[in-house]
Formats: structure tokens, sequence, C-alpha cells
């Protein structure tokens, strides 16, 4: 009983991260209809915005998670402005070739900018765990997970709580209608394909320090992303939280009592068998961003 819940502690601290991942992907997928193959490259960029903004500019560990949101924020407006904009009413093949161009490229400059080696993120965290009765977890992994959920909250109330946020739930509802309504779409794209990047690079610097940071990180986290999507159901921003925190479970409790090395595939196993039972997901609901 001990191990299975520090397996389930483990498992909610990367389930969390996962969750960030998935609500990113499903703001973007859900209201833009644009499937998002750089989305693991905006992971990637936060964690080496964090390695940069602790090792190289030496500033304290906190703004490292800030520094990266804005970094994805930005970088995520620019890329919906410069590519996206224009193949508006565009075939979905297009856009999803143009995407797969901007992952290669992303990629191939953090190769070209940051070299092949792996880096470790710095972290004023000690490496002794904190130990609460029979469970035992590493303080680092705590802040993780505590951020990841105040990270999630946060998003939750922007999209329930703001204008912004009833904007985008109204373009995802009838596009058609809301602009009649005086949204303005373009607008909302471009806040929605931020929004998204800035929780992907969010997730990235949070998982920066707990693992090596690479170029090709971000190829995993995408399909992490996919997975939790398809788990919560398209464009349900609880889904998509629950749907993560399920994901890092499974993942957690497959290397646990089978092996680490089918820690992956446990997960992957388990997305095979929600798409043939139900291929809506499992929190699917009506159809909006919420």
């Amino acid at each position: 009983m001990e191990a299975l819940l520090q397996h389930l502690v483990n498992g909610l601290v990367l389930g969390g991260t996962y969750a960030l991942l998935g609500i990113g992907l499903t703001l973007i997928f859900g209201l833009m209809n644009v499937v998002n193959f750089a989305h693991g490259e905006f992971y990637t960029l936060g964690a080496y915005t964090a390695f940069a903004t602790l090792a190289l500019l030496g500033l304290p560990f906190l703004a490292a998670i800030p520094a990266a949101i804005v970094v994805g924020i930005v970088l995520g407006a620019l890329c919906e402005r410069v590519l996206l904009r224009p193949l508006r009413g565009e075939s979905i093949d297009s856009v999803m070739l143009v995407m797969i161009g901007l992952w290669i490229a992303m990629q191939n400059a953090e190769l070209l900018g940051w070299g092949g080696v792996a880096k470790s993120v710095p972290h004023p965290f000690p490496t002794k765990p904190l130990v609460v009765g029979p469970l035992g977890i590493a303080p680092l992994r705590l802040f993780v997970f505590v951020t990841a959920i105040a990270l999630i909250v946060g998003a939750q109330l922007v999209i329930h709580r703001t204008k912004l946020g009833r904007a985008m739930r109204a373009t995802f509802q009838d596009a058609d209608t809301a602009a009649l309504m005086g949204v303005r779409i373009g607008r909302i794209h471009t806040a929605t394909f931020a929004l998204g990047s800035g929780l992907a690079a969010a997730a990235g610097a949070l998982l920066g320090p707990i693992f090596l940071v690479y170029p090709s990180m971000g190829d995993l986290a995408s399909l992490k992303a996919f997975s939790v999507v398809i788990l919560g159901g398209l464009g349900n921003v609880a889904g998509a939280t629950f749907g993560g925190l399920l994901l890092g479970v499974v993942e957690e409790l497959g290397a646990g009592y089978i092996s680490s090395g089918y820690r992956d595939a446990v997960g992957f196993v388990i997305i095979i068998l929600v798409l043939l039972l139900r291929p809506s997901g499992l929190f699917a609901r009506t159809e909006r961003i919420g």
C-alpha cells in the first residue's frame, strides 16, 4: 500500500505538467482547428528559457517560470500572426504542413543555438525528500506540482471569468455568430495560440529542472499532449486536466509494477483502448471550451 501511494503521488506530479500541455493543445485544436505539431517545441523552448534564466542570467529560480511563459506567449502570438493568419480558410492539409515546418525549424534552431549536448537546469531545492508518514517527495517535485495546479486554476479563471475567455468560448461554439456580436476572431485566434504556447512553455520550464534539457525533448511531449486531448475530449479544458493527471498516474503505475522501460507504452495502450471504446474521450460532453 505504501508503494502504491508513492506511485500515485509521483504520477500526480508528472500528470500536472501533462495537463498544462493538454490544456494548451485542446484550446488551439478545439478553437482554431489547427493540428499544432509544433506544440512540443514550445515545451522545449520553455525548458531552455528556464536554463538561460538561471544558468546564464543568474536570476532567481522563481523568475524562470514567468520568463518561460512570457517567451512562449510572445513567440506563439508571432507564429499565429505570421504563419497561421494568412492561411485562415485554407485546407487543413496546408496548415498541417506549415506546423510541421515550424516544428522542424524550431527544433533545428534550438540545436544550432544550444548544441546537441543535454543540459541540466540548476535549482535551489535540497535533494533530501520531504517525508510525510509513509510518503516521500522531493521538494522540487512538490514545487512543480503546486505550480502546475496554480497555472491550471489560472487558465480556468481566464477562460471562465474574463471577457477574453467568454469571447474564446463563443468563438468555439459558433465563430460566425460571435463575429456578428462584435468578437474580433483574428485577435481571439492570436490570444488562443499565445495562451496555449505559454502553457506548453510553462510545462517545459517546470520539468526542465527534473529532467535533462535537449533539442528533441519536445517530440515525446507532443505525443503526450495529443494523448491528453484524446483522453479528455476535444475542447474540454477540465477533461484535459483530468486526462493529464490520469495519464501521469497510469504511466507511473506501469513503470512501478511492470517496468520503467514500458512507462510510455502503458500510457499509449490506454489511449488505443479509449479510441476503440470511447473515441470522443473519457470526459467528453457538449463541445465547448470549458
